[in-house]
């Protein structure tokens, strides 16, 4: 058997020509790991599997996507980031390759992850570069927003925000914070962005959490309303999935990359939050009401 070592990817892309993260059958569009594996696999002298930490949807971006792979050791002196960024497509960059721990697993080892997501609040018009990051809803009431997400923060059964076509055992999961950032580029003056952090998130749930806060900031829901869906559990009472190109992984935080899959440990237990959110495929859409 040939000798390996594990490689850790801190990986960029944008989202909007991609099928989602996870490997596709044949004709179904391109995904962000094949076309990495394709490389990996130019460069390896061998087929190897890259496991990514989230598997983005179809149209979601990332900043910050981690992944893991073992590559021949006899391979492993490559300049793997400039290799890599030289056969690679355009709207897929490496950011950093680094030698991982053997028991460091991309999607096992606990993580917290930040996702933002962008809106655009002026009506007149969209910046045609902005088209592909940004959902297009008008004004909205900020205060009221903020004051809703409250709402969401801890840890709830989300089973209201989770789309179908995915089994988890538990439909619990934690949230640590939804804020909203403060922009300071005069583009920016015309979108907000919010932060979603958490150690792990069902189908498209932080998707479906953004829909729910458009409600809010038209005036159409308000606290009370999240607190009356998160009781009820029921999706089809829910707002609308929030599009996916205003969605981006943006960063994440491994708590022990030492642990094998599986394995707990003594820091806040997270056995809620995985399997995770977007990460557990899809192709993202409308749920119907």
């Amino acid at each position: 058997m040939q000798d390996t070592v594990r490689l850790k990817l801190v990986l960029a892309y944008q989202g909007t020509d991609f099928s989602g993260w996870q490997l596709q059958p044949e004709g179904f569009g391109r995904s962000v790991q094949g076309c990495v594996e394709e490389a990996l696999a130019r460069l390896a002298g061998t087929f190897v599997r890259l496991q990514g930490a989230s598997r983005t949807d179809a149209g979601v971006h990332a900043l910050a996507q981690t992944a893991h792979v073992d590559v021949p050791a006899d391979r492993v002196h490559l300049p793997w980031r400039r290799a890599l960024n030289a056969i690679l497509p355009p709207d897929v960059t490496i950011i950093s390759v680094e030698r991982a721990a053997p028991r460091f697993h991309a999607r096992a080892c606990p993580a917290i992850k930040t996702y933002t997501y962008t809106f655009w609040h002026e009506n007149g018009f969209l910046l045609p570069q902005r088209r592909a990051f940004v959902w297009p809803v008008g004004p909205l009431n900020f205060a009221a927003m903020e004051h809703a997400a409250r709402e969401f923060v801890g840890t709830h059964d989300f089973a209201a925000f989770q789309n179908a076509g995915t089994f988890v055992e538990s439909t619990v999961r934690t949230v640590d914070a939804i804020v909203r950032r403060e922009t300071c580029q005069p583009q920016e003056s015309h979108e907000s962005v919010w932060a979603v952090t958490g150690g792990g998130f069902l189908k498209q749930m932080v998707r479906n959490i953004m829909g729910c806060l458009v409600e809010v900031g038209r005036g159409k829901a308000n606290a009370q309303t999240v607190r009356s869906l998160l009781a009820t559990k029921d999706r089809t009472l829910a707002p609308q999935t929030a599009p996916a190109r205003g969605l981006c992984l943006e960063s994440m935080e491994f708590c022990d990359s030492e642990r094998q899959p599986g394995e707990t440990g003594p820091e806040r237990d997270r056995t809620h939050d995985r399997p995770s959110e977007e990460e557990l495929g899809g192709t993202g859409g409308f749920v119907p009401h």
